[in-house]
């Protein structure tokens, strides 16, 4: 049973994932890389382990309950608790394509993973976190989902209309709202963090420092929020 921290994130072969877990393993926390792949989950642990991070893959597809209950059962027999968990797999099927044009089919594939894979894996973890001290749950959002900033014409997010994507982000806030009306009671802090637009100058390590953060909030952080790394934005 491991007394150190640990965190689970979801997602974390690649991308924000990954740094994500690059960036708590190098506070000392110990990091469970969620893949759906193993040979992929295995070369991105064994990435960070060669930076000097405890880390380690467990196979992980979140719109598979099977997967997921598997994965929390190893969790539980390796390490006994989790004090972290970063929902940050996700997909979109957009592909710039208008509403209207939008295949229902890709549009049920994308909630499948950015809605629903996030309350299978969250309800699979919750006892795990509830053995924790300081629970953190980080969801990862999108600014596309700020119906504020959507309803702005001169906003960035005006400017792409994504249809399944910027609702299922959405969505995902609302499902944020909702945990963290149930375990206001508890030490467990679940928030929503937008990464920003990762592309040109902004990398993936610069995405994952509002996640970083509100992983590891004190005591007396926030929690039922929507936040970047600047601190909190509107729904």
């Amino acid at each position: 049973m491991s007394k150190s921290k640990v965190a689970l994130i979801t997602g974390a072969n690649r991308g924000i994932g990954f740094e994500i877990a690059k960036q708590l393993g190098r506070l000392g926390i110990t990091v469970l890389v969620g893949a759906r792949d193993q040979e992929r989950g295995k070369t991105a642990a064994d990435q960070l382990i060669k930076e000097g991070i405890e880390a380690s893959a467990v196979i992980l597809d979140v719109t598979d309950e099977k997967s997921v209950k598997l994965a929390a059962e190893t969790i539980a027999r390796d390490y006994g608790h989790l004090d972290i968990l970063v929902n940050n797999a996700g997909i979109s099927h957009d592909n710039g394509r208008k509403p209207s044009e939008m295949p229902l089919q890709a549009t049920r594939e994308t909630y499948e993973t950015n809605v629903f894979g996030v309350v299978n894996v969250t309800n699979a973890m919750l006892p795990l976190l509830r053995k924790s001290e300081m629970g953190r749950i980080v969801n990862i959002s999108s600014s596309m989902a700020s119906l504020t900033s959507a309803a702005d014409p001169t906003s960035p997010s005006a400017m792409l209309n994504l249809l399944a994507y910027d609702s299922s982000k959405a969505a995902l806030n609302s499902i944020t709202l909702e945990y963290a009306k149930e375990l206001r009671q508890t030490p467990i802090k679940i928030n929503a963090a937008d990464p920003g637009y990762v592309f040109g100058d902004r990398t993936a390590a610069d995405g994952a420092k509002a996640a970083v953060r509100l992983a590891t909030l004190p005591n007396d952080g926030s929690s039922g929020t929507f936040q970047n790394e600047n601190g909190i934005i509107a729904w």
